[in-house]
């Protein structure tokens, strides 16, 4: 076991953004999907050590993870091919509804954990999704990776101020410790109506590519909201209308830093 475990792993990304409720975890999982599309073999670890969600969103409630020699066996979404691995804390609680109350030496010590004991095997990209905001996981996780450097950063807001203000402070978090950025994600740019497709601005657009131009830094694209999206999550799902404006986003976003991390 030990940080072997890591450096087999080719790529890493963490998906950031200083604000709740922007879909950080949303857009962590449409990426890994999108990953195993291209034919990639995938991790997602989850170091939202309070909201756990990814495991909701890929229908993995109330699976269990094991240990071999190697360390930790993460659970897999798609366990006939294995191109899918995901690890939690969600997966180490007795009940769904169990609030993790820890303060900030046990949470750190459990992400150590997390990224040095899990046998993530021959997992090509590594997805990354924490809370929000710049607290103690965050720390804790940019410090214990910076030995494998990482690709970098992508960062989610939606396009109001009030989000695009608190990512502000996620780029500076990333910049005093040298974590690259990937780039900007702007999510809920826009509704998807179910009928007609048709995308219209139901909070505003812009505020993302704006924000993006400002810190000097790739825009990956405008990702609308999408009613079946959002059914598909809750109901654990895989997202499969690919004519959607919403899904035509995430593909375009996938191939982007695909190509980035081949160069």
């Amino acid at each position: 076991m030990g940080e072997g475990n890591l450096q087999s792993v080719k790529h890493v990304f963490l998906v950031l953004s200083g604000k709740g409720g922007v879909g950080k975890s949303t857009m962590a999982t449409q990426i890994a999907l999108g990953l195993v599309k291209a034919g990639k073999k995938v991790g997602i670890l989850d170091v939202d050590i309070c909201g756990p969600s990814i495991p909701h969103m890929l229908n993995l409630k109330g699976r269990n993870i094991h240990k071999c020699s190697e360390g930790w066996v993460p659970v897999y979404a798609d366990e006939e091919n294995q191109h899918l691995a995901v690890m939690s804390i969600a997966f180490l609680l007795k009940n769904d509804n169990d609030a993790v109350v820890w303060r900030g030496p046990k949470k750190n010590a459990m992400i150590k954990q997390f990224l040095t004991d899990v046998y993530w095997k021959d997992v090509e990209y590594l997805v990354i999704d924490t809370p929000p905001g710049t607290s103690d996981e965050h720390i804790s996780t940019v410090e214990n990776l910076q030995a494998l450097n990482p690709d970098g950063a992508i960062l989610v807001t939606t396009p109001q101020n009030v989000a695009t203000a608190d990512v502000k402070r996620e780029l500076t978090f990333c910049r005093k410790t040298k974590m690259p950025v990937l780039g900007i994600i702007e999510n809920m740019s826009g509704f998807v109506c179910p009928t007609c497709k048709e995308c219209s601005n139901v909070f505003s657009s812009g505020g993302g590519e704006a924000l993006a131009e400002y810190a000097q830094v790739p825009f990956l694209g405008a990702v609308p909201i999408d009613p079946s999206l959002t059914n598909a999550l809750d109901l654990g799902k895989k997202f499969l209308n690919e004519d959607s404006p919403t899904s035509q986003a995430i593909s375009k976003i996938v191939d982007h830093l695909i190509k980035t991390c081949d160069t």
